[in-house]
């Protein structure tokens, strides 16, 4: 796959991807890699949040489908990874409208389906979370001006 989103490296940072649609989770997986980014998927939240406590939070950006199986759903699995590494940036997916994102629950919404334009407009976006990160260069990122013209 040769994608090209202006201006979005991410270099040197490690994005978690929870979903359960294998199809959907190894597409994200690779589109993450091809911006340079390492990328590790899971199936299922308790396995992301056991691979974050073996690493010690050391994550840049967690993509978590809400209706995954097991007892932890996306918005729960969010909320925790918030409560221990509240510098982790997050992005909570869902093909359905969420009544709300849960409370205290601080991440970008991605409704399904969705496009590579958004969905890189949603990194920049969620990246600013990142600390070192300047909201000045997210609001000026090309990926972002050009979802923000398609949506």
């Amino acid at each position: 796959m040769k994608l090209e989103a202006e201006g979005l490296s991410l270099r040197g940072h490690t994005v978690l991807v929870v979903e359960d649609d294998v199809t959907l989770r190894t597409l994200l997986v690779d589109i993450l890699i091809e911006l340079g980014a390492h990328a590790c998927g899971f199936g299922n939240a308790e396995d992301a949040l056991i691979h974050l406590l073996e690493n010690h939070g050391n994550c840049s950006l967690i993509i978590a489908d809400h209706g995954v199986p097991g007892t932890l759903k996306g918005v729960e699995f969010l909320q925790m990874v918030g409560e221990k590494w509240p510098d982790i940036p997050a992005i909570l997916t869902s093909g359905f409208q969420l009544e709300s994102l849960g409370e205290g629950l601080s991440s970008e919404f991605l409704f399904k389906p969705w496009s590579v334009e958004e969905l890189t407009a949603t990194i920049a976006k969620a990246l600013v979370r990142k600390p070192g990160i300047k909201q000045q260069d997210v609001d000026q990122h090309p990926a972002l001006d050009k979802a923000s013209r398609t949506l």
